[in-house]
């Protein structure tokens, strides 16, 4: 209706325009092509100078749509492929965190073959097959994304590392960590992975490097840190277990603020003892004691003598310690053992029967056996023999 108003509209004011230019210009315009000559008014040759011009633009705008409609209509078909490839992606990825992975790697391959993002449709379908345990499909996509080129390498590294640790196959992530890292990626998610890939092939000393970085960048927080530093620490040194010297150079390698770790000095006492080395962790273990007193802590402080004269200073501090532990079972355990150091043997005996009698433990029965022996006392010493074989058993 609009349309028919705005027709009306125009030609009346041709009409209008046409009377008024009559009426305004007696002029005429004469057009001779013999035997034919024409005579129109001026206002109507003009008006029709522009109804021919008008029409004129109106053809050649038809035929102009006409010429390039087979590119439209490509134009249209190749937006509507689009259209339905990136709904298969977004259906793909739905499907994929809904755990349908069969229906994943349909709608990722319907996605790869149409769409303009194929490196991600690649991934998703790796990414599914591996999830189907079908390595077959798996190795076919992630070749597909190597195809891609650069545009996929750094997210086709990373699946590969990520899914090879799945699987355990840690050689295989180390190498494409290894890639991503000699190309100047060591972002967050590249140094979690390293983490993973280093505590699995037992490789401590990165383990360590890692844990600190990703502490340092507080993609780790401090109670996360910890049992990996432990870990790691602990390993090395028990690698080294019978190598003294090795051993004294990694405990002067680890930072004061990691000794401070209970547990670790727990652990690493006997390893350094058994090399005479367990003077090394005394100063240690006696701070921590002082801050906060551990009755399993002051048990290895047994192990901080190598020879009479260390045990001798070190019952002096560890009786300080009685006065105010008296019936610490760890305590009474360690002096015993530090008399046993220092060769006083009726202390030692008292000390750890204390310490019996307050918490009966197998290491305490071993301990009491083999001074009875050598205080030629085989019956006793066969009887704690027997209790200590009896407390394993029950703790087993």
């Amino acid at each position: 209706m609009r349309a028919l108003i705005w027709f009306i509209t125009l030609f009346a004011l041709a009409a209008g325009l046409s009377i008024l230019a009559n009426h305004l210009n007696q002029g005429y315009v004469l057009l001779v092509h013999w035997p034919w000559r024409v005579q129109v008014s001026l206002g109507f040759f003009v008006v029709a100078l522009l109804v021919v011009f008008a029409v004129s633009y109106l053809l050649l705008r038809l035929l102009r749509r006409v010429y390039t409609l087979p590119h439209a209509v490509n134009q249209w078909r190749e937006r509507r492929q689009r259209i339905r490839s990136d709904r298969a992606l977004r259906d793909a990825l739905r499907t994929f965190h809904e755990g349908r992975y069969a229906q994943t790697l349909k709608l990722a391959a319907r996605a790869f073959s149409s769409g303009d993002h194929p490196a991600v449709a690649a991934l998703l379908a790796a990414r599914a097959a591996h999830a189907l345990a079908d390595d077959t499909r798996y190795r076919i996509w992630i070749s597909r994304a190597t195809e891609q080129g650069e545009e996929a390498r750094v997210a086709r590294l990373m699946t590969e590392a990520e899914l090879a640790i799945v699987s355990r196959r840690f050689e295989e992530a180390r190498e494409c960590l290894e890639t991503l890292k000699a190309s100047g990626h060591r972002h967050i998610a590249v140094l979690r992975l390293s983490l993973k890939v280093a505590s699995a092939l037992n490789q401590w000393e990165e383990v360590l490097k890692l844990t600190r970085q990703l502490r340092k960048h507080k993609a780790l927080s401090t109670e996360q840190a910890l049992p990996l530093l432990r870990r790691a620490h602990f390993e090395r040194l028990r690698e080294h277990a019978g190598d003294g010297e090795a051993l004294a150079r990694l405990w002067s390698e680890i930072p004061a603020s990691e000794l401070a770790d209970r547990y670790l000095v727990e652990q690493a006492c006997p390893l350094l003892a058994a090399t005479a080395q367990g003077a090394l962790a005394r100063r240690v273990l006696e701070r921590l004691l002082d801050e906060q007193w551990d009755s399993d802590l002051a048990r290895s402080y047994a192990y901080c003598a190598s020879d009479s004269s260390d045990a001798s200073s070190c019952l002096a501090k560890g009786e300080h310690w009685l006065r105010e532990h008296p019936r610490d079972p760890g305590l009474l355990f360690a002096l015993g053992r530090l008399c046993i150091t220092a060769q006083l043997w009726g202390k030692a005996l008292s000390y750890l029967e204390a310490s019996l009698g307050l918490l009966p433990a197998a290491e305490v029965h071993l301990t009491l056996a083999r001074l009875l022996e050598r205080l030629e006392r085989p019956d006793d010493a066969q009887a704690h023999y027997y209790r200590a074989a009896t407390e394993r058993v029950t703790t087993w």
